[in-house]
């Protein structure tokens, strides 16, 4: 089931905002419906909710519905450098088979509508766009923007670009393709079994310009980060973590949290795994954080700590704290004591910005 309460930057929100103001919609006429101000979409440490974004489209569809292509024209203007650590660890990967690999592992932080996949053919490979959970109204629109973006992407990343062998909609055509045809450089199959991008399976390892080992693994912890942020702070998961971290030293059980939640603790478990986790791994998870607080800014012994976040004896606290971090205790708070101050990542990068150094 789609998670209308995701969370998201403001990057697309503001591109759809910009595309309306062009064609004379005022700003609260775009964000009419969304509890959303001008002000705030320009923020770039705000975010928006899934249903505010759609909300937004369904605002321009209203006053530009008529328009061929517009949701090609909307994808054409999501750039690298609107997607923070996402852009980096994609503009610094080695190859074009290395960025399609980075981006699906944390599509995430940029696909919000819709699933993603990849099919890699001896002669022809082709990305894939799941549409079916989107409402129907903002289908065609939404899918544009996302093949489309793909397409924009794979040209910054690679000077020639990657030219597309096929580009198929399941929606119907419109009266008009020539936006399309402009585009993606071929005339789309409309009515066609699935959303797709196609392209020459010999792209997939043309070693790309800007590649930077080094960048691109910054890129993608900072993006394990962002992901892990949100993921704390969404769906019955993110009310679980809440709960197990309101009251330091009463951790509840899981009997406790689902009572908090009004239902039983089968059905929390099941709504755990629906969301790909388990009440043990988020508790294990708040453990460790918590551990690594009282460590490094507290006197607490390690009795103490284990108490604190709710083992009956220390020996098991240190056994999972050896399985986090692959030492124990003391020696963790020791190397906390010595440790130099860390390398300073760009701003923009580790905030999620809407600027990349040297992006096109």
């Amino acid at each position: 089931m789609f998670d209308w309460d995701l969370l998201r930057s403001t990057s697309s929100v503001h591109v759809l905002m910009q595309l309306a103001r062009e064609r004379g919609m005022s700003p609260e006429v775009c964000l009419k419906g969304t509890a959303l101000v001008p002000d705030a979409v320009t923020d770039p440490d705000a975010e928006v909710t899934a249903r505010q974004e759609v909300r937004v489209v369904r605002n321009l569809l209203a006053g530009f519905g008529d328009e061929s292509g517009l949701g090609v024209e909307a994808g054409g203007r999501y750039h690298l450098s609107l997607y923070g650590p996402w852009g980096l660890a994609l503009l610094s990967s080695r190859t074009v088979r290395e960025v399609i690999e980075v981006s699906l592992r944390y599509i995430d932080l940029a696909l919000v509508f819709g699933h993603l996949t990849f099919e890699e053919g001896a002669t022809e490979s082709r990305l894939i766009f799941d549409d079916s959970e989107i409402p129907e109204d903002v289908r065609p629109f939404l899918t544009e923007r996302v093949i489309t973006g793909i397409h924009t992407i794979g040209r910054e990343l690679f000077s020639a670009g990657v030219p597309a062998s096929r580009v198929g909609f399941r929606h119907p055509a419109p009266a008009d393709t020539t936006r399309y045809r402009n585009i993606f450089g071929v005339e789309p199959v409309f009515g066609a079994s699935a959303n797709e991008l196609a392209f020459d399976s010999a792209h997939l390892d043309v070693a790309l310009p800007q590649a930077n080992e080094w960048a691109r693994g910054i890129g993608e912890q900072l993006c394990r980060d962002l992901l892990t942020a949100r993921r704390a702070r969404t769906g019955v998961a993110g009310s679980v973590r809440d709960r197990l971290v309101r009251n330091p030293g009463e951790i509840p059980d899981q009997i406790a949290v689902a009572a908090e939640l009004f239902m039983s603790p089968r059905t929390l478990s099941r709504r755990l795994r629906d969301e790909g986790t388990s009440f043990r791994h988020l508790l294990d998870e708040v453990r460790e954080m918590m551990s690594e607080e009282l460590l490094q800014h507290t006197d607490m012994t390690t009795e103490q700590v284990a108490a604190r976040l709710g083992y009956a004896e220390a020996a098991s606290f240190i056994r999972a704290f050896r399985r986090w971090k692959g030492c124990p205790p003391q020696v963790f708070r020791a190397r906390g004591a010595r440790a130099v101050a860390p390398i300073k990542v760009v701003p923009e990068f580790a905030l999620g910005r809407t600027h990349l150094v040297g992006a096109g």
